[in-house]
């Protein structure tokens, strides 16, 4: 088999699983769904880890597959670009992928549409593997659009209820948003550099470096900087970047296997991985690069303060997913495009371990998600608590985990930034270094630990996650919750294990090595931050010990102790600091109002523009104007006419006589 052939066969196999389960699910026996999606990412998996060692033996393939069109010397190809950045996230998408299929076999036991649910997780996979294998703008729009359209999907899956309903439908909207940005972004590529072929704009690139376009006549605007930005508001929907991350956390009204697998490892990351692949662009425009970072770092520490109010456990997570992809992306700020890759990786192994194990104590609970009806589980769930702590740990950087490697090259690369924006940057992830370590280990300490609140919670508990209605939500007095199957606990544990390794044993070749060496291009001599990293790092282990003596370990700690003093010890004094400062904690509670301001600005000024252009246009334009305007001016003129049809014969004599005297006239006067 040829390596052309396995490159075809990684993405195609997920998508013949998804087509065959899809057409003919209800035909085939219930456990089909299962086992042929899971082949299918499972052989996805080991083919993509054999070229990932194939590329690190230094095979890298550059080509055109298929050619879709080609207009105005323009052809349009599907292509593929395997090189380390794309062997990286194929082999990161395929086992988070094939960890969340494997789950959901647990997940979605009961759930009538279980066989619909394989089909479309299958075909989210082909949708992220297509995006991040192009080697072209065309695929990369392609993959950009179907991952969008599989997650309207699956936010959506339980259609009958009106919250899955407007959360998808707020995902998709709010993702066209962005995707506008995204699609002028490639046009300017294409019209400027004259190519949608990466390896061509690249090479174009720096000779447009200095050139200027005007947007506003009369305004020159940095060709590089309006392409770059633009590409960016891409990544903004994508990634969910403020103000365009109202989205991520109500898309949590999907199941939670699909909370793992959007919000860990691939949509979200999507927008990550095209700023990283467009490094040559962005090197050119500081200007962007301080645009990138500056909303990063808003992202980063104002979607960590949202997480602290929250008390459902699957919203926690999501905003820890948005405060960590702000990490990422000021990572790309500060030109540390291998920084924001390893952070990435290692956050797709604890996020998509986090939301699985809240899915499992969601299961444990009879699909109660108020953490404030939890409490004690750790002696009933042991697998699920022990995993939780170690992504508990990992997300908030503590030394030796793989988090603490990638959050924490974050924070150095940062400060050794000079780009504009960098010194609130630092504040930023600094800051939100403590406000992650309070709000994840709130959640710990009330899931895990603590008196079990569940035995008072009883059947009155909040629900928010299944479909299956005929199922009572929470507890009842004399359920005691418990262990799931393997198929749930075994996900788990695959990936807790990178979520405790993968940092130690990867961080040396992937950012001061070789790894990204032709594939990541950054400017030195304009931005030295990542150079400057390079001379203070002495090995993972030195880096573990001397992070035991830092400020993020210090806040990371005072964020766990302050948690567990709160909730364990004193729960009167959050009480008593949320009657205290009740204005902040409104202003939080109402997510700054992006919301709001989003529904009476745009949702009702869409509506309210969408009813005056039909009273205007339809009703008064068309129906009254052109459709009974035409009736009535038919009808006065058969008015008049019909005066003439008196039936009287000296009438109708008359008449011809005048004609007849009107044409003669007329006939002499020619």
């Amino acid at each position: 088999m040829t390596m052309q052939t396995i490159y075809l066969l990684i993405p195609m196999l997920p998508l013949v699983a998804a087509a065959i389960v899809g057409l003919f699910g209800r035909k085939l026996p219930r456990v089909s769904a299962h086992w042929i999606t899971i082949t299918g990412v499972a052989a996805s998996f080991a083919l993509s880890a054999y070229v990932f060692m194939h590329v690190l033996d230094g095979h890298v393939f550059n080509g055109s597959v298929y050619t879709w069109l080609v207009s105005g010397g323009t052809a349009f190809e599907v292509g593929f670009l395997i090189d380390k950045l794309s062997a990286l996230m194929m082999v990161v998408v395929t086992f988070v992928s094939l960890m969340v299929h494997i789950y959901t076999i647990g997940y979605m036991e009961e759930d009538p549409g279980y066989s619909r649910f394989f089909s479309y997780i299958s075909l989210f996979t082909f949708s992220m593997l297509m995006l991040v294998m192009s080697n072209n703008f065309m695929q990369l729009f392609f993959g950009w659009e179907a991952v969008g359209l599989v997650s309207y999907l699956l936010i959506g899956f339980w259609y009958k209820r009106p919250t899955a309903i407007y959360a998808n439908l707020k995902a998709f909207l709010v993702n066209r948003v962005g995707d506008f940005g995204f699609l002028l972004g490639i046009g300017m590529v294409l019209y400027f550099l004259g190519s949608l072929d990466y390896a061509a704009v690249f090479s174009v690139a720096p000779q447009l470096a200095n050139d200027t376009v005007q947007i506003i006549p009369g305004v020159e605007w940095s060709l590089m900087t309006v392409i770059c930005i633009l590409l960016f508001i891409g990544a903004m929907g994508k990634s969910a970047q403020v103000p365009l991350h109202v989205w991520l956390p109500d898309s949590m009204e999907g199941p939670t296997p699909i909370s793992a697998l959007i919000h860990a490892a691939t949509m979200v990351t999507a927008g990550i991985f095209m700023v990283a692949r467009m490094s040559p662009l962005y090197e050119l425009s500081t200007t962007a690069l301080s645009t990138v970072m500056v909303i990063g770092a808003i992202t980063a520490l104002f979607m960590g303060f949202l997480g602290i109010i929250q008390n459902d456990i699957k919203r926690v997570v999501a905003y820890s997913t948005l405060s960590q992809l702000g990490y990422m992306t000021v990572a790309l700020g500060a030109s540390a495009y291998s920084v924001a890759m390893f952070h990435l990786m290692t956050h797709a192994f604890f996020k998509a371990l986090l939301f699985l194990a809240a899915g499992s104590v969601i299961m444990a609970m009879h699909h109660d998600q108020d953490i404030r009806n939890m409490g004690g589980l750790r002696k009933y769930m042991p697998i699920t608590w022990i995993t939780s702590l170690i992504g508990s740990l990992a997300l908030i950087g503590t030394p030796f985990l793989s988090g603490f490697y990638s959050k924490d090259s974050i924070i150095e690369v940062v400060k050794f930034s000079e780009i504009t924006g960098s010194g609130f940057a630092y504040f930023a992830v600094l800051a939100g270094v403590f406000v992650t370590a309070f709000y994840s280990f709130r959640m710990y300490f009330l899931v895990f630990h603590g008196k079990e609140r569940w035995m008072e919670a009883g059947h009155d508990a909040h629900h928010d996650d299944h479909a299956h209605d005929e199922h009572h939500h929470g507890l009842g007095p004399n359920d005691k919750p418990h262990e799931q199957k393997w198929v749930v606990t075994l996900p788990l544990v695959l990936l807790a294990i990178p979520s405790l390794a993968i940092g130690y044993i990867v961080i040396e070749p992937m950012l001061f090595g070789d790894f990204f060496k032709g594939v990541i291009h950054v400017d030195q001599a304009a931005h030295p931050a990542m150079h400057e990293l390079a001379h203070h790092f002495h090995g993972a282990l030195a880096m573990a010990i001397h992070g035991l003596q830092t400020w993020p370990f210090a806040l990371a700690l005072a964020g766990v102790v302050l948690s567990w003093f709160f909730y364990m010890k004193r729960p009167d004094i959050p009480a008593a600091i949320k009657s205290r400062f009740d204005l902040i904690y409104r202003i939080l509670e109402n997510k700054y109002g992006f919301d709001s301001f989003n529904d009476r600005f745009f949702a009702a000024g869409s509506r309210l523009l969408g009813d005056k252009l039909w009273q205007i246009g339809d009703v008064k334009l068309i129906d009254g104007t052109l459709v009974n305007g035409t009736a009535r001016l038919i009808g006065r003129i058969s008015g008049i006419i019909r005066q003439l049809q008196s039936g009287m014969i000296y009438h109708y004599a008359f008449a011809m006589i005048i004609g007849a005297f009107l044409m003669l006239t007329f006939f002499m006067k020619v």
